[in-house]
């Protein structure tokens, strides 16, 4: 059903890299959620109100809740799909970050006065009615939850929406939580003791977890991840398809939301190489990330000595050196100025952030091997601590 609405509402849904096609998809899962979540909490608010289910009537407000949280995802499609401009020039989709925390914010707010509740119930409990109704209201909810968790899920992974995985998340809590409370309604009366405020607790606590997960999740793509594995490979797959492109090192990126990502990287190029010739193909491959994969890279150009064996066997030897200490180090931008009374070797390390050895220390282990092969060495090295390695 939600691809016969995608296919209805979605002018152009194929191109999700558009801002306002992402605002239709928005737009259509907002409003869908909407109705799914005020039809399911007047349901079971008629049917805890009339059965006596504080577990009902909670589950209830927390779909009421979700509702807001719809109307709220709604408006962040709005905003995030303005263009740039003079005061925000790399866009505004970082709204939907924003949206996300104030989604997880309501959750947990939800989850708290829930929790007040069931405790208060489970201090002064009041006899559950049993009654089919409620069952069947409870049973539908959890196969509509299932049905929107699983096309928000769908949805989040075709838009790269964190805004849809926060939806999807809460979806499936939701149905963990009526669960519960189907649970609760059956088994009191069979077991003879009210498990209602009980169930509650249960259903706040299934709220409070996802809550805090959208937080937590919502906190890092404002604060800044890493890179995806997957990214970094398109990365370094796209770079190893132009001959001219010797290496690559030093990558930065950059999100400032699902279709706003830059990078810088550092590319190594054959210094004998025409200038002009290699700045033609610098710009041909930003060009290709722009145009194929959605992303403004900015390249830097490194012209590497190929030709000088002194230099290309010293490079390798302190390849080599370094390698031994441990496999995940790399070396880069390698000189070499030989002087009257010593040689200086210069040098970047690429070093993994959680590296057991500090600078100094590993500083220290290359000085040791180098002098060993020569005393009259002496290294100028740079250590680059990242969170990335290009292979």
């Amino acid at each position: 059903m939600i691809d016969w609405l995608i296919h209805r509402f979605v002018k152009d849904y194929e191109n999700i890299h558009d801002s306002k096609v992402r605002e239709q998809y928005g737009r259509v899962t907002s409003i869908t959620g909407i109705a799914c979540n005020i039809f399911l909490f007047t349901a079971k608010f008629t049917a805890g109100t009339l059965f006596h289910s504080v577990a009902i009537v909670a589950d209830a407000v927390n779909n009421l809740s979700d509702a807001g949280s719809s109307v709220v995802s709604l408006v962040s499609f709005k905003l995030s799909s303005r263009p740039a401009d003079e005061e925000h020039p790399f866009g505004h989709e970082r709204f939907e970050y924003i949206a996300s925390l104030a989604v997880a914010f309501l959750v947990l707010l939800v989850g708290l006065e829930l929790a007040r509740t069931s405790v208060d119930k489970i201090m002064h409990p009041d006899p559950i009615v049993f009654s089919m109704l409620s069952v069947t209201v409870l049973i539908v909810s959890i196969l509509v939850k299932l049905w929107m968790y699983s096309y928000n899920r769908k949805i989040a992974r075709r838009i790269d929406s964190s805004m849809m995985q926060a939806t999807a998340a809460d979806s499936i809590s939701d149905v963990m939580a009526t669960g519960a409370v189907l649970a609760a309604t059956i088994l009191s009366p069979l077991v003879h003791v009210q498990l209602d405020g009980y169930m509650g607790v249960i259903v706040a606590l299934f709220i409070l977890y996802t809550g805090y997960g959208i937080v937590r999740s919502t906190i890092d793509q404002l604060l800044g991840q890493a890179p995806s594995e997957d990214q970094v490979k398109m990365i370094s797959n796209t770079l190893k398809k132009y001959d001219g492109v010797l290496g690559y090192h030093d990558l930065v990126i950059h999100s400032y939301g699902p279709n706003r990502c830059f990078a810088t990287v550092h590319v190594e190029v054959n210094s004998k190489e025409d200038v002009l010739i290699s700045h033609d193909m610098i710009d041909n491959i930003e060009r290709d990330f722009a145009e194929n994969h959605h992303m403004n890279v900015v390249i830097h150009l490194d012209p590497i000595v190929l030709d000088d064996e002194e230099v290309n066997a010293m490079r390798d030897q302190v390849r080599t050196i370094i390698q031994n200490i441990d496999e995940v180090l790399t070396m880069h931008d390698f000189r070499m100025v030989v002087g009257e009374t010593h040689t200086n070797l210069i040098f970047d390390v690429v070093v993994p952030q959680r590296f057991p050895l500090t600078d100094i220390q590993l500083h220290q282990q290359i000085d040791e091997k180098l002098h060993k092969i020569n005393q009259q060495y002496r290294t100028v090295i740079t250590f680059d601590r990242t969170y990335t390695k290009l292979n």
